[in-house]
């Protein structure tokens, strides 16, 4: 794994920003990490950076130990944080040309690329610069790097439609240059769009992990009986987790396979029935925002 944590843990006296984390990002992955402010995000890409030190547990990327070997993990790194701080005076060719001489394997050529395919301006000063125009240049400067793993803290804040998706197709494409990204985001759909696999974060905690190509098989089955029953008649093991949501409604939640479960349904007294493919907002809803449902349809 080029990216592994174990047992992760940051506390700060008696709170805990993360808890018990434990990881693994295979090489050519690109990852996403979901979650609100305060979920405990930044703290995790600050401990695999070294840039603070956990308070139990390890964490290693491209197998070096991220707490006793940070220069090394960092040398294999290229990382965008959620506000960059780039020199005010300097134009952005000089930004740009001042981090591709910092730092080996880094592309001047591919930095100017980028900017370029962000509309860039670079001829302008940082300061005359908008906090758009100042991200597509941090941007610039952090994917013209050859680093093993990127990792990008909100990448299209402050970014218009355009712009926000040329940078998914730049995600896309360091993945298919072999580079592991994490993608740290609150836009659901960008995630979707881009990630492998996701995490989902809260209050300090991985409370979901699961690649996406499996959640885009998941639904739910929001149904309506026209009378209550004594028992329910036993359903496929395995196929669904049911629940009663109370007025005579049953969700029957992660859905892996439908056929199974519809002829299932057709055994009891139905008057309305909804099935939905779950995807990444559905399921963020059941950490984040509890108690948002979707009423089902008449069947037709």
């Amino acid at each position: 794994m080029l990216v592994a944590t174990h047992g992760l843990t940051k506390r700060y006296g008696g709170f805990t920003a993360l808890d018990d984390c434990s990881l693994a990002v295979p090489a050519g992955e690109t990852f996403g990490l979901l979650g609100p402010n305060g979920a405990g995000k930044t703290t995790l890409i600050r401990l695999l950076l070294g840039f603070i030190a956990p308070s139990s547990g390890t964490a290693t990327v491209a197998g070096h130990d991220c707490a006793r070997e940070s220069v090394a993990v960092r040398a294999a790194t290229a990382y965008l944080p959620g506000e960059a701080r780039l020199f005010r005076r300097m134009s952005g060719t000089e930004v740009l040309d001042f981090f591709t001489r910092l730092r080996s394997g880094c592309d001047r050529a591919r930095a100017a690329d980028v900017a370029r395919r962000l509309d860039l301006d670079c001829s302008r000063q940082v300061a005359r610069m908008s906090t758009g125009m100042r991200q597509k240049l941090a941007l610039a400067a952090v994917l013209a790097t050859e680093a093993r793993l990127v990792i990008l803290d909100e990448p299209t804040a402050n970014l218009d439609p355009t712009a926000r998706a040329e940078v998914l197709a730049l995600v896309r494409e360091s993945r298919a240059e072999g580079r592991t990204v994490i993608f740290s985001s609150h836009v659901l759909s960008e995630v979707e769009a881009t990630c492998d696999r996701v995490a989902i974060v809260r209050a300090g905690r991985v409370v979901f992990e699961q690649p996406l190509d499996r959640v885009r098989r998941r639904h739910r089955i929001t149904a309506r009986l026209r009378a209550p029953l004594a028992s329910l008649p036993p359903a496929p093991d395995g196929a669904a987790t049911i629940r009663d949501a109370g007025d005579g409604i049953m969700v029957l939640d992660d859905v892996a396979e439908l056929p199974p479960l519809l002829g299932w349904l057709a055994t009891l007294p139905l008057a309305e029935i909804r099935v939905e493919p779950v995807g990444l907002d559905a399921i963020y809803d059941t950490f984040h925002r509890p108690g948002a449902t979707a009423r089902p349809v008449p069947i037709s």
